[in-house]
């Protein structure tokens, strides 16, 4: 696995071909696709042949080894987005 970034509780990696379950799954979930593009699942084809493969990366609980995507394309529109599993938010702020 090539790290990109650690942190304490975190590592951030670009997405392999192992991630596509983790992707469907949150690009499936109407609570997250809402603020991304109206509540819409994202078809596991798009997800297999352009979301793993456009510069994007994941971040990985170290402790659990649980999946936080972390999508960064700096290239296209010169920010950061991200999108995490609806399960997780509760823990995203308290980390704050």
């Amino acid at each position: 696995m090539r790290v990109f970034l650690e942190t304490e509780r975190l590592i951030l990696r670009p997405f392999t071909e192992h991630d596509a379950d983790n992707l469907f799954e949150l690009e499936s979930d109407p609570e997250v696709m809402r603020f991304i593009d109206g509540g819409g699942p994202t078809p596991r084809e798009v997800i297999e042949r352009d979301l793993l493969a456009d510069g994007r990366w994941a971040a990985v609980d170290k402790a659990t080894g649980e999946f936080w995507p972390e999508y960064i394309d700096g290239a296209e529109h010169g920010d950061v987005e991200y999108e995490l599993l609806s399960a997780n938010w509760a823990a995203s702020i308290q980390a704050r």
